[in-house]
């Protein structure tokens, strides 16, 4: 998947997220199903796994390769690095403390989604100055995956939305 084509998915897979977060009142987004998240957890755990992806999508190639390195791979595909991310779940992965957000009242869920929505349209315009070749040249961590390439941290990034978006679905439903 080229750039272009990330680049429609990360918006597409955010939109859908903001079309659903715009549905719910008060009941609905801060309802938690048996100690799940809350969709306000949820989006405040988008926002805080967006930010780090963003700030690193501007970091200048030479830090990258100093603090992390190269690439000694190809990069995956979107279903290859989906299907392994899915694999870890299974096995139990979970957001590391860091990104596990507090409870998150309806009065937040504007500002964090005018947040998120900034962070999206700054990590695109960050990935519109990458070249594709560096995508797959360079790594950074990811605290579930390992070492992925900067091509795989935005299919995470585009996935984990939509994953996301699925699990409150899911919680609303039932």
């Amino acid at each position: 998947m080229q750039k272009k084509a990330i680049i429609e998915i990360l918006h597409s897979n955010h939109q859908d997220f903001f079309e659903l977060l715009d549905t719910m009142d008060l009941d609905a987004f801060e309802y938690s199903k048996n100690g799940k998240w809350t969709p306000g957890q949820h989006l405040a755990h988008i926002v805080s796994t967006l930010s780090p992806v963003r700030m690193a999508m501007g970091l200048p190639l030479f830090i990258i390769a100093w603090r992390v390195g190269k690439a000694n791979r190809p990069s995956r595909t979107y279903e290859e690095l989906v299907a392994r991310y899915r694999e870890k779940l299974s096995l139990g992965g979970k957001a590391p403390a860091r990104f596990v957000p507090p409870a998150i009242s309806l009065k937040d869920k504007q500002r964090l989604i005018s947040q998120l929505t900034r962070l999206l349209g700054s990590l695109i315009t960050r990935i519109e100055r990458r070249q594709e070749q560096e995508l797959d040249a360079y790594i950074l961590p990811h605290p579930l995956l390992g070492k992925i390439t900067l091509r795989e941290m935005l299919f995470f990034t585009a996935y984990h939305v939509e994953h996301h978006r699925q699990l409150i679905l899911r919680d609303v439903r039932e």
